[in-house]
Order: structure tokens, then sequence, then C-alpha cells
């Protein structure tokens, strides 16, 4: 009855439901109901094991029961929400009670939804429906900037917390600032409490830019996607940029070597030896031998000149370089 768990399972012809139940009547009707209509079915009869099929198949929905042995689904949707790789994901509730409290309770928990048992499937596929529209063109969405190389995070102002983001973005994330857990960076953060006022008057912020090395790693206020009183969610758009295009060209414009050309390319960033001995792990006194060697080629006698050079050459060649 369970479609075969894994981390890149096929969108193209059906949207994927993890039905979570512990009682096997209930999982046998909704997924006969909803493989007849189409969906891929997942299912987990703990709270334990939901969250480990959410965070492996990455289901576009989760129908959860409220009340089950051991981990209830307030904790089930609670620690889904609250892990940057399943917060994304909606949320319905089935449950049994249906005292206000109860129901309050579920979508404090985080769910969007909530239908009540005994289950009626055409109910269900309906509430579904309606949440899966706007799953389906999220996911498309942040899909298509990955494709074309923008990757995407979600953050919440209030606390800094880390609601999503795109494969590409964990990487980026990843190999900028270490490994990422359920909160932004700090520096992500302040940058977006800082101008997130513009930004909700529609003056687009300056851009967080981070390095690393010759790459350079460029954030982008994009809009609001959610609201609260301490400024809501956020979606930031990433894009990175590598000038090792820019460091061979100046390699080949002044017949330069690669090292020579990378030191020629902090020198016109405005880095001094020593950090350019750091940023290459060589040593100061290697660096300025490289130097030496630049200026002699180039035929010039100060730093600031084979600057000047190698910028107006990089002009020529990269239009966009600084941008």
């Amino acid at each position: 009855m369970t479609a075969a768990l894994h981390p890149a399972l096929d969108r193209a012809n059906s949207d994927v439901v993890l039905v979570v139940d512990d009682v096997p009547d209930n999982l046998a009707v909704l997924h006969d109901a909803l493989d007849e209509s189409g969906y891929t079915v997942l299912v987990a009869t703990s709270g334990a094991a939901a969250i480990a099929r959410a965070e492996q198949a990455l289901p576009d929905i989760v129908l959860l029961d409220a009340m089950m042995p051991g981990m209830d689904g307030f904790e089930v949707a609670r620690r889904l929400k609250a892990a940057p790789r399943t917060a994304h994901i909606p949320i319905i509730f089935m449950t049994g009670l249906t005292e206000t409290e109860h129901l309050v309770a579920a979508l404090d928990a985080g769910g969007v939804d909530y239908v009540t048992k005994p289950i009626k499937p055409k109910e269900v596929l309906a509430r579904m429906n309606v949440h899966m529209q706007g799953a389906r063109q999220a996911r498309q969405t942040r899909n298509a900037l990955d494709a074309f190389g923008y990757a995407s995070i979600a953050v919440r102002v209030g606390d800094g917390r880390l609601l999503w983001q795109t494969p590409l973005a964990r990487e980026l994330l990843a190999a900028y600032y270490g490994t990422v857990g359920s909160m932004a960076p700090a520096s992500i953060v302040e940058w977006l409490r800082r101008h997130q006022a513009d930004a909700m008057q529609r003056v687009e912020p300056p851009r967080l830019t981070a390095e690393l090395g010759a790459r350079r790693l460029s954030f982008r206020l994009h809009q609001q996607i959610g609201q609260d009183e301490e400024g809501g969610d956020w979606l930031i758009v990433m894009r990175e940029v590598s000038d090792a295009a820019v460091i061979e060209s100046m390699s080949l414009a002044f017949k330069l070597t690669a090292r020579e050309a990378e030191v020629l390319y902090w020198v016109v960033k405005g880095k001094i030896n020593r950090d350019i001995a750091d940023i290459l792990g060589a040593s100061p006194a290697t660096v300025k031998k490289h130097l030496e060697r630049i200026l002699a080629k180039l035929g010039v006698e100060t730093r600031t000149a084979a600057a000047g050079m190698a910028m107006n050459r990089i002009r020529q060649l990269h239009p966009s370089f600084g941008e």
C-alpha cells in the first residue's frame, strides 16, 4: 500500500500525500480515495515515522491524525514546522475532537485546515485541493528559481527562523556560512530587519553580499509572504556570481600565470599583500614576489597603476564586473 520512499519522488505525474494515522482502516479508506484521484500516497502509523517520511520524501501535503499514542499530531506538526526542510508543507489535521480549544490547538501547531472524523473522502479531497493549489504554485516557483540559478529562502523576521530553503539555497548557505540549522545566518536576519520597512513601501533595499574567494553571493529581498505583529515572513532570492572568468581573462590578456592573475584580481579589489596572502593561503613574501613579476609584465611601477590597467581591460571584457 505504501509508495516507495525516495528523496526525489517524481512530481511530474502526481502530487505526493503523506497520510498519518494509527488506525489501519482509516489509512485504507484514504489511500484508496487518494490513489483513485491520482495522488502518490505515503503512509505512517506513528509520529516518529511521519517525521522521518516527511523529511525523506518531502510530500506536497500531510493529512495528520491529531490523536495518536506516543507522539500526538500536534507535536508532529510543531516539529515539521520547526525544521527548514519540511516547514513549507501544508498540514491538514484529521480529528474527532470538535471542541474549539482542540481546533485552535491544531491551527496553532501549524495546521492550515482540519477535517472531522469519521473521515469523508470527498470532503478531504476538496479541502486538500484548496491548499494544494498554493503548494503547487509555490513549489513550481521555487523549482524554476533554482533551475535558473536563483536560489530562494523564506525567513521569519521575528525570530530569524529559516522557514524553508530550496536545494540550491541549502548548498549555497552551507558553502558560505557552514551548516545552517533552523535559524537563518545572523547577518541575513540583521539585514532583513534593517530593510523590511523600506521593502514594505516598495522601496528596493540595498542587496546583501557575502564573499567566498572569487565567488560572491548576493541576497535580494523579494516579497513578503506572510504577516504578523513582528514583521512576518519574507522571501529572499539569492544569486551566486563567480569571477573565475575575470581571473582567466587577466591571465590571458597580460600573459600572467594563474596565481599571478589571482594576485592581480585581489589588487584590483583593493586588498593589501597580507590580506591576499590570507585569501590565497600563501605568505606575504610570496605575494610580494608575484606582484613584482606582475608589475614587470604590465610595464608599470606601482600596484595602483597595475590595478588601473587591469580594471580597464576587465571592463572591456566583462562590462558587468563589480555590479
